[in-house]
């Protein structure tokens, strides 16, 4: 994406705001026009003040010029405040545009995208770039506005020696060109390394147990200091780059004005022109220099600010997760059939799946085990549309799982995973998560799990924070709060992988009774390796090589004397 193609997407956003940034503009304009007034009243008070013809009192003088400057001053206030309410409304937009574009992004943004980078991207960025722009159009337009009227009433003074002060222009702007190609190279390089070290600050934060279990903080500092000593050398680059604009355009604008102050000189020595007039015309001319300046310095943080922007939109492009279906599954029953599935995964030789023919009859309860690598997770992410057949057919209640809309058919399943995810927030909210909270079906659900006894010991009971991913639970506290959510659901399917593999037997004997009490009322899916938490269930489904080994109840494998009870004597020896 261009910086023009960059610049028209960001003014789509403040569009809808537009009023309040035209109002701003309006005001820059009037304040603007308030400048040559005080030139225009330095003539007069030299015309005819210092000959005693003033036409006005004397103690009229200092209150118009503090009257000019108060005036001035709120006018531009009022333009700044204006066009940056429209800005703050446009950064908004942006955010909220950017964490939809996550929640629909395709999974494989998660594999490249860390948490904090995330974070900094959808929260940081849009105000970064709003700040840079919002900072640069407010300066182009309060001394852009300003520079045009007093240009304007250099015109009006002489316009023969005004005009001459624009043959630098085009050496001004070749000037511009160049070190614009340069900020702009420099710019890029700084934000790409910015982002790589706000990856490492969440890699040490997230991570904080391993670097400190693997005695590595030696090891993150120096990948952190290198880093950083990146950025502060293309922070410096990116200083030198942008700071040779003010001294070079300065330069040229130095030699014009020069030029114009020389003939002027030579033009009141020879024409008699009034002191009135020659100290108008350079009060003006000198006060063009410090908008002048002004100006030359908004290039940087208009660059670094498109350069944001940019990246900020790249990934607002991210492709969403695809989604073919156009059907509901209302009354879904629970029935799950697998016909010759086979799913490989890309950049990898062996398939996860291959020709899996698999049978999850309504109201049952099957558990799928064997050893790593087997095909089981792969199963759960298939009936979930994580995952996309390569071949064969996933049918829930005689309807392709192709053909069902994502959002209907997550709804129909609840999941809890081995790997805990808890939200800031209170148990409560943990256990209700997205659904209304009912008090009462909390705790129901919270008994069911056996945590309630913990929760009700608790000052504030199920109003409880968990703290930052349940980080004020213990292993076993978030693995059942996990599956108190999951119950709270109430989904016709339950998804148990590796549900119960943190907590102790004693806790995870109460949690089977729980599940056991759904028997024939949900299809219940197990996954697990500890064999003796699955040994109830309707089926057992042995997977091997993306394959079913072997399939029955408990009694009935281990009767066949194969793979399954081969996984029993090896635990009994354990």
């Amino acid at each position: 994406m261009t910086h023009p193609a960059t610049a028209s997407r960001l003014l789509r956003y403040i569009k809808p705001y537009k009023w309040g940034g035209l109002l701003g503009v309006l005001f820059f304009f009037l304040s603007a026009a308030v400048e040559p007034a005080v030139p225009a009243l330095f003539k007069q008070l030299l015309d005819t003040g210092f000959k005693g013809k003033l036409p006005y009192p004397l103690w009229m003088v200092p209150v118009v010029v503090i009257s000019l400057f108060a005036v001035r001053g709120l006018l531009a206030f009022l333009g700044t405040y204006l066009l940056n309410w429209s800005t703050s409304q446009a950064v908004m937009a942006i955010r909220i545009d950017l964490i939809g574009a996550i929640l629909r992004a395709d999974a494989s943004l998660y594999t490249r995208l860390s948490p904090g980078v995330a974070a900094s991207k959808v929260i940081n960025d849009p105000q970064s770039a709003a700040s840079s722009l919002s900072s640069a159009v407010t300066t182009l337009l309060r001394d852009g506005t300003t520079l045009v009227a007093l240009m304007g009433y250099l015109f009006y003074v002489n316009w023969q020696l005004t005009l001459l002060s624009l043959i630098t222009l085009p050496l001004l702007a070749v000037v511009v060109r160049l070190v614009h190609k340069r900020v702009n190279a420099v710019g890029t390089l700084w934000y790409e390394s910015q982002v790589r070290l706000v990856g490492i600050v969440d890699d040490v934060t997230r991570a904080w147990r391993v670097v400190r279990t693997f005695d590595a903080a030696d090891f993150e500092k120096q990948r952190f200091q290198h880093e950083a000593e990146q950025l502060h050398r293309l922070t410096l680059k990116n200083v030198a780059a942008s700071s040779t604009m003010t001294p070079l355009t300065q330069i040229i604008a130095s030699a014009g004005v020069a030029l114009i102050l020389t003939l002027a000189l030579v033009e009141s020595a020879q024409q008699g022109t009034s002191v009135g007039d020659f100290v108008a015309f350079l009060t003006a001319l000198l006060m063009t220099i410090s908008p002048m300046r002004h100006l030359t310095d908004i290039s940087q943080p208009i660059l670094n600010g498109l350069i944001v922007a940019k990246a900020s939109f790249e990934l607002m492009d991210t492709p969403p997760e695809p989604d073919q279906g156009t059907k509901d599954l209302p009354g879904f029953t629970g029935q799950i059939h697998f016909d010759q599935v086979a799913i490989q995964y890309e950049g990898t030789d062996k398939p996860a799946l291959q020709g899996l023919n698999l049978d999850i009859p309504a109201g049952k309860t099957i558990a799928l085990v064997g050893p790593s690598g087997a095909g089981k997770t792969t199963i759960i992410s298939t009936v979930l549309g994580f995952v996309a057949p390569t071949s064969g057919t996933v049918r829930l209640d005689g309807v392709d799982l192709t053909e069902v809309r994502k959002a209907d058919l997550r709804r129909q399943f609840a999941v809890v995973s081995q790997d805990i995810v808890l939200f800031e927030g209170s148990i409560a909210a943990n256990v209700a998560y997205a659904q209304p909270i009912d008090p009462a079906r909390i705790e129901e659900c919270l008994r069911s799990a056996n945590l309630w006894d913990f929760v009700a010991s608790l000052p504030e009971s199920i109003h409880t924070s968990v703290g930052t991913n349940g980080s004020r639970l213990s292993g076993g506290q978030r693995q059942r709060l996990a599956i108190a959510r999951a119950l709270y659901k109430d989904a016709p399917v339950w998804l148990f992988d590796e549900a119960t593999s943190a907590l102790d037997t004693e806790s995870e004997r109460t949690v089977q009774q729980s599940i056991e009490q759904w028997h024939g009322k949900k299809t219940l899916i197990l996954i697990a390796h500890r064999l003796s938490t699955v040994r109830n269930a309707d089926r057992i489904v042995v997977m091997l090589d993306g394959r079913v080994a072997e399939s029955g109840s408990h009694n009935e494998l281990i009767a066949h004397n194969g793979l399954y009870t081969n996984m029993v004597r090896a635990q009994a020896m354990h």
